[in-house]
């Protein structure tokens, strides 16, 4: 189904299944994925390990080689699918900023479900005990970005299966160049 879709972030708090997925709507689309937690450097992996979070001075140069990541794309004929957290409308416009015709998919659901699934997994170094500073931090996106928006109570499969069909469908949301 290689179809042509633009780059795509898909964002959301810690536990929402950015991984699972964007693995999955890459694999659907025939499309590489990066998992954005591989491009973190060192020193905010341990910080985050320590139960410490990330501040916006942290993200920023992860953000930025997200953003180029994106942008290097323009010259392939698939865009990768990124998961990246981009929890505040600052640090999607700085992605779009290096590669604008990326759309955002964010997955949304109660905390409840989402600390359950933290609770229940293992992850280097993203413990449970952030998952609140990550829902204070969240800005959830406003109507003029290009975003879609997946309900994570509803199966990993019917969640890929509903934004392929919207990603390559002619009303598919598209950013402003």
């Amino acid at each position: 189904m290689n179809q042509q879709v633009p780059p795509i972030v898909v964002m959301g708090v810690s536990g929402s299944g950015k991984t699972t997925i964007g693995q999955l709507l890459a694999d659907r689309l025939e499309h590489e994925f990066i998992d954005g937690d591989s491009l973190h450097p060192k020193a905010n992996k341990e910080k985050m390990a320590a139960g410490q979070a990330l501040d916006d001075a942290d993200r920023e140069p992860w953000l930025e080689l997200i953003g180029t990541k994106l942008a290097e794309s323009n010259q392939r004929q698939a865009p990768p699918v990124i998961a990246c957290s981009a929890l505040k409308r600052s640090y999607r416009d700085l992605i779009r900023r290096l590669a604008p015709a990326t759309v955002f998919i964010h997955l949304a659901g109660g905390p409840n479900l989402i600390r359950d699934r933290m609770t229940a997994r293992s992850h280097e170094y993203m413990p449970a005990s952030l998952l609140d500073s990550q829902l204070a931090t969240l800005e959830v996106p406003d109507p003029d970005e290009p975003v879609l928006s997946a309900d994570i109570a509803d199966s990993p499969e019917e969640i890929v299966s509903q934004l392929a069909t919207k990603l390559t469908s002619p009303n598919a949301p598209r950013a402003a160049h």
